[in-house]
């Protein structure tokens, strides 16, 4: 099996941050607004794409997006839902988006492909590009980084990535696992093994794809541990796993969008 080594975490800059919301192009030429974060000083900053939650971007996700601003990365959180949301609440957004089946993946790979491209093209920017992705962005993220041009992927508690022919539609025609020979950049998988969403089963399936194609990764399973335990806001939030698993997120970022010239937090005013 290959696996990512542990290495510690980068470390906070407790450097000033800007933090606004921003509009870009998608790859198709729209524009759709997203939430974007990064230290104040030259860089060059690795970047991390966050994609939000079925929840959409809310205020625990702009959180994330600061979080990793805060320890020296640009960050960039697309909102899926910008086209819904000129109309409509989020909450309003949300439940139409999920009446008609969710986003479609062709969509939503255009939105984050505009948005990796936002990051690269920032003139602060090292244009090293990892994704990070919670609950349905878990599996948007593990489609895109299958699909994009990135240097590393998070997946935290995905449901659907391992879907069978009934799960499919014409908004989601394929399940994320079977595009695993695509997958070129290292995967980390964050897990609990309580999670409804997310049977054992799948993660494990997941696994052996991984390790088929011979694949870097590393999967975490936390024990007793339901779904969404990093949100903060989630009946099911469990701070011990929420804590060491951020470690291993800026643990595994550090080792493979930081290279040796692209140091956390470089050349700050």
């Amino acid at each position: 099996m290959v696996e990512i080594d542990d290495v510690h975490p980068t470390e906070r800059l407790e450097a000033p941050l800007l933090a606004e919301t921003v509009c870009y192009e998608t790859s198709e030429g729209e524009t759709i607004q997203g939430y974007f974060a990064r230290p104040l000083g030259v860089g060059p900053f690795a970047c991390v794409l966050v994609i939000h939650h079925a929840a959409g971007l809310d205020e625990w996700t702009r959180e994330v997006v600061r979080k990793f601003a805060d320890h020296g990365y640009l960050a960039l959180c697309p909102n899926l839902l910008s086209r819904e949301m000129r109309e409509s609440t989020r909450t309003e957004a949300q439940e139409l988006m999920r009446s008609q089946g969710g986003v479609p993946d062709s969509r939503m790979l255009s939105d984050v492909e505009g948005g990796v491209r936002y990051l690269k093209n920032h003139p602060s920017s090292s244009s090293s590009v990892g994704i990070i992705g919670f609950c349905s962005g878990g599996r948007q993220a593990y489609l895109a980084a299958c699909s994009l041009d990135v240097n590393a992927v998070v997946d935290c508690y995905g449901g659907s990535v391992v879907a069978g022919p009934e799960k499919l539609s014409d908004r989601h025609p394929v399940a994320p696992i079977d595009l695993t020979p695509d997958l070129a950049c290292p995967f980390l998988g964050m897990f609990g093994d309580s999670d409804h969403r997310v049977p054992l089963a799948h993660i494990h399936a997941l696994e052996e794809a991984l390790e088929k194609y011979k694949k870097t990764y590393r999967v975490h399973i936390y024990p007793n541990v339901g779904h969404a335990f990093f949100c903060n806001v989630s009946k099911t939030y469990d701070v011990s796993a929420a804590k060491d698993g951020w470690d291993k997120i800026l643990a595994f970022f550090g080792r493979n969008l930081l290279g040796p010239t692209v140091k956390s937090g470089s050349n700050l005013d």
